[in-house]
């Protein structure tokens, strides 16, 4: 969205590289790669990070806040997904 509205390609290199590095993840995870799983957490944990900071910069909600419970919520399903333990 930052860089439909303001032209800004910083937003549009961060949006792609963290998107890609989560689909990595994803894929890894799904595959079984411990890897994938702790890739995939921390770059949710960093930008949820940035977004608070953007937030606390900013003082607006869109779209920084709803980013931050989207991260939340993602973050949570991911550490309950690795935590469920195998059926027998």
């Amino acid at each position: 969205m930052g860089y439909v509205k303001v032209r800004s390609r910083p937003s549009l290199i961060s949006g792609l590289i963290s998107g890609a590095l989560l689909i990595l993840g994803g894929v890894l995870w799904a595959g079984g790669n411990l890897l994938g799983q702790w890739l995939a957490l921390i770059v949710t944990l960093v930008l949820i990070i940035v977004f608070i900071d953007r937030l606390r910069k900013t003082r607006k909600f869109m779209p920084a806040g709803l980013m931050i419970i989207a991260g939340i919520i993602a973050l949570i399903a991911m550490v309950m997904s690795s935590l469920q333990l195998p059926s027998t």
